[in-house]
């Protein structure tokens, strides 16, 4: 494969830079917990019920969490008075859980036992909280080599075909996933229903009605990924499932998403500042705790820089790109999460009218597949300027998915030719694959043919964005990343500390919090 001659010292001096930056919100992620965290913490431990509120299914976590807060006990953590319950009451996390949803049991009314105590059942617990996601690993994993599972992170065997499916009804879903699938898609996404990300608690259960996607909820995740590893044997060929672990619930995707067996998770340390102006210091600190069982379970996430060129130009902002993909980077690593399951998003999302514009988008697919040689990087497709021409449409998929192969992308969003008409229908997507599969193969190994001129536009480019990509990290570690988010260092949006929704979700931890999965994981 055809590599830019960049310089290698600029590289480790953006990735010093990204640790830096990261130093004093990991002391912030480390000092508080958020209503998020608690609730995600239950649903390990086997809480995933729901009760009956104003006709609709309330998950219990929300139940016990809303009571928590409510006794101004949110700094404690909730294992200390769940686990003593557990003691005093004999009763399973789950019994308990249902009791405690349906006013049965008073948590706070329960004289507390021994510190002692509680802390080594709750070590407990969490331990085996903690190996129910390793034998759901366990279990995907098995079915992935059954079952010929070609994902290579670096990028070896070709992009994946990633395609999405978005009806609002999960079992429509699964037909439109199916027949995609057999089209020859090697992942799916389900898009989620519009909005989802700002509710503060996961809906319970099927759902069929949704807006713009599909609810992400645990029986929607078991009944899609049932599915495709039936799918996956009657093909020979693994198929993974994807959904989107951010917003107010970012904590509880992620863990529901290891417990059904997920396989890629949409998960970025800003995207839910930035784009659904949910508070900072929660998804900051949410999306720490997110990705401590994202790596437990070995589930790739996909990060989200390329929606920075839907609101910046796409020309002139490429740094801030690679700037977020530094950053998203260093918080993976503060997670313990490896190189080979951080899939750092970015998008062909330039003017099609813009002069040399395949060369300029050539040099940024090359860069982040050149500074990010471990990482299964995810490439989106144009949809700024697209419009109702179907047929441009499908030309502009096609270059596209040239760049792709060209640049050894490791994982491909298919472009739809309805993109600014429709939800994809049936065709749409087969029309979609059979593009990709066709310049895929016919280019496979066209990157090992070919060498860039030295010193020569592309190669400029590419150093530029390097350049501009120091300078901005420069500016976010001298004011301090949340003061540079206030003053519009990425995407041109602007956001408070302690402005957007979930603020009051957070809260510094007491002396006594108690939550032994932060060691465990």
């Amino acid at each position: 494969m055809a590599h830019l001659s960049l310089d290698t010292k600029k590289i480790d001096y953006c990735r010093k830079m990204a640790e830096h930056i990261s130093k004093p919100i990991e002391e912030m992620i480390h000092s508080h917990t958020t209503v998020a965290i608690e609730r995600a913490t239950l649903r390990l431990l086997g809480v995933n019920g729901a009760v009956k509120k104003s006709g609709q299914w309330y998950p219990e976590v929300n139940v016990i969490i809303d009571s928590l807060q409510k006794a101004d006990k949110l700094a404690d953590g909730i294992l200390p008075y769940f686990v003593n319950a557990m003691i005093a009451k004999k009763m399973t996390a789950t019994e308990l859980g249902t009791a405690v949803a349906s006013n049965q049991v008073d948590l706070f009314a329960i004289p507390m036992g021994k510190r002692a105590e509680i802390e080594k059942k709750a070590h407990e617990l969490c331990t085996a909280g903690k190996q129910s996601i390793l034998d759901a690993r366990e279990y995907r994993d098995g079915i992935r080599k059954d079952t010929n599972d070609r994902f290579d992170p670096e990028g070896k065997n070709g992009p994946l075909l990633y395609v999405i499916v978005a009806t609002g009804n999960i079992f429509d879903d699964v037909i439109q996933a199916r027949a995609a699938a057999q089209a020859g898609a090697d992942a799916i996404a389900v898009i989620r229903s519009t909005a989802q990300s700002l509710l503060d608690y996961v809906p319970h259960g099927a759902t069929t009605e949704g807006f713009g996607g599909t609810y992400a909820t645990q029986e929607n995740f078991r009944i899609m990924r049932e599915a495709l590893d039936d799918e996956s044997r009657k093909l020979g060929r693994y198929i993974r499932l994807t959904n989107y672990c951010s917003g107010l619930c970012m904590t509880e995707i992620a863990a529901l998403g290891a417990l059904e067996r997920l396989d890629f998770l949409l998960n970025d340390a800003m995207y839910g500042i930035l784009f659904r102006d949910i508070n900072m210091k929660r998804t900051l600190i949410d999306q720490h705790f997110s990705r401590r069982i994202i790596a437990v379970s070995r589930i790739v996430i996909h990060t989200g820089e390329d929606n920075y060129l839907t609101t910046a130009d796409a020309v002139e902002n490429g740094h801030q790109v690679l700037a977020s993909q530094f950053i998203n980077e260093r918080f993976a690593l503060n997670a313990k999460m490896t190189q080979d399951l951080m899939g750092l998003g970015h998008a062909q999302e330039m003017d099609p009218e813009h002069p040399n514009v395949f060369l300029l988008e050539i040099a940024r697919a090359q860069m982040t597949r050149d500074i990010f040689p471990k990482s299964p990087i995810k490439f989106m497709p144009p949809t700024r300027h697209k419009s109702g021409d179907i047929f441009y449409s499908h030309l502009m998929d096609a270059m596209f998915n040239f760049v792709g192969v060209l640049t050894g992308q490791t994982i491909q969003l298919l472009g739809m030719m309805t993109e600014a008409m429709h939800t994809p229908l049936l065709q749409d997507r087969y029309a979609a694959i059979r593009n990709a599969r066709y310049i895929f193969n016919g280019a496979k190994d066209l990157g090992q043919e070919i060498t860039f001129k030295p010193n020569g536009q592309i190669e400029k480019w590419a150093e530029k964005v390097l350049d501009d990509t120091i300078a901005l990290l420069e500016t976010v570690d001298r004011k301090g990343m949340k003061l540079a988010i206030e003053e519009r260092a990425f995407a041109e949006v602007s956001r408070r500390e302690t402005g957007g929704k979930g603020f009051d979700g957070v809260a510094p931890r007491s002396a006594n919090y108690l939550n032994p999965f932060f060691e465990i994981l």
